[in-house]
């Protein structure tokens, strides 16, 4: 199945299925490939097959879809889910779409990370599940060309099949794995155990993590295929966006400071928010009432204002593109409604932390202790957040917000 695909596929080549949706859905997919990115059209015809095969084995294995009656339907939907997916990735080009893929993942394994008998800094951490994650990557390509029945050697080569391995691999981490009482993430369940399996003195180097290993006996990162994957995607001569680098640093910092205030079931909301999942996907996984998630909700919604306000306030606003230097994002007409809504001493305030003055030596410009300067700096702030994102400015929300 590695070779060229025609033009047409022959419905009852997938699965024995005899029915004009298996062409109906190939038929799509290919033109819409074709219409959406720059591929040859041959490429557009294999993913789609692909995707085709994919689709029809999900729904000829799945009991609820083969009980419903709707399996062409259901088949439909999947497709164009599977569609979107790979679409979106290929919008964010080889570089962007790894760092989207790598930060999505590691939100999801970061608190899962925690060698035994070892107090792991956030840096320490992250170091973890870069080596753990390279090596996801792997098992990762190794099920796609098993469940594609690809060859030993396949490998993506353009865009469009990067595209096709990333969201696959995004979706291969998302799988449920049904345990006792349960399911669970099979990328949780991959972090455990790797995180269970590190020595108590283990020390990864991240660019060897990035790199490959060149241990002798370590043969899984010289195999050629391996090589090319991590080349495409992490290529050096691309330097990663600004915006993205910062994004990933964000997550994985509220990660850490919801984890310091011991607000594990808040770290495990944002995780589950970030996969998209809804609130009865939420309430689900946690084992949650609709009352429940909407207070566990509101708790989460508390940590990150204050994270977002006063913690790490210069980190986000920078990301959002709101620092001091651009007026805490505002347009000219908002900042100067905003300027004018505060009163004296927080207009004094903020000039000074304009014009980059330690906040001690502000506390005592304006005689106030350190807990006063943050409660009025945090108001500062909260005020100009309320004013970029007041449907009423004529803005409309950030996407970042």
């Amino acid at each position: 199945m590695n070779s060229a695909a025609t033009a047409t596929i022959p419905s009852a080549t997938i699965l024995g299925e005899n029915s004009t949706g298996v062409e109906v859905i190939f038929q799509l997919l290919s033109k819409e490939f074709q219409q959406s990115t720059k591929a040859s059209e041959q490429n557009c015809h294999d993913v789609a097959r692909r995707i085709t095969t994919e689709v029809y084995r999900i729904c000829h294995e799945s009991k609820r879809i083969q009980a419903s009656g709707t399996v062409e339907s259901s088949a439909m939907t999947l497709a164009r889910h599977r569609l979107q997916q790979c679409l979106r990735y290929y919008q964010l080009g080889s570089n962007r779409g790894r760092v989207e893929l790598h930060s999505t993942l590691s939100a999801i394994v970061y608190r899962y990370i925690n060698p035994p008998q070892r107090q792991l800094s956030y840096q320490g951490r992250l170091t973890i599940i870069e080596d753990f994650l390279q090596s996801f990557y792997l098992e990762a390509l190794n099920a796609f060309r098993r469940e594609n029945q690809l060859g030993a050697t396949y490998r993506p080569q353009t865009l469009l099949e990067l595209s096709e391995y990333m969201a696959f691999t995004e979706r291969y981490g998302k799988r449920r794995i049904p345990l006792p009482g349960r399911q669970q993430q099979l990328i949780i369940l991959r972090a455990q155990t790797f995180s269970q399996q590190q020595p108590p003195e283990t020390s990864v180097d991240i660019e060897q993590a990035s790199e490959g290993s060149n241990n002798e006996g370590d043969g899984s990162w010289e195999e050629p295929a391996v090589h090319q994957l991590r080349s495409t995607m992490a290529t050096q001569a691309e330097p990663e966006p600004e915006e993205d680098t910062l994004r990933s640093v964000v997550v994985t910092e509220l990660m850490n400071y919801l984890e310091q205030r011991q607000q594990s079931d808040c770290a495990d909301y944002f995780s589950l928010r970030l996969q998209d999942l809804s609130a009865q996907e939420i309430e689900s996984v946690l084992g949650l009432t609709p009352r429940q998630r909407d207070y566990l909700q509101q708790r989460f919604k508390y940590h990150l204002i204050r994270f977002a306000l006063l913690h790490r306030w210069e980190l986000v606003h920078e990301w959002l593109e709101a620092s001091l230097h651009t007026n805490l994002g505002l347009t000219p007409q908002q900042w100067q409604v905003y300027t004018a809504q505060l009163d004296n001493k927080q207009r004094s305030l903020l000039e000074l932390k304009q014009q980059g003055q330690a906040d001690e030596k502000i506390a005592k410009t304006l005689g106030l202790s350190m807990a006063q300067l943050q409660k009025r700096w945090f108001k500062i702030l909260e005020q100009a957040w309320e004013i970029r994102n007041s449907l009423v400015s004529g803005s409309g929300a950030s996407t970042h917000e």
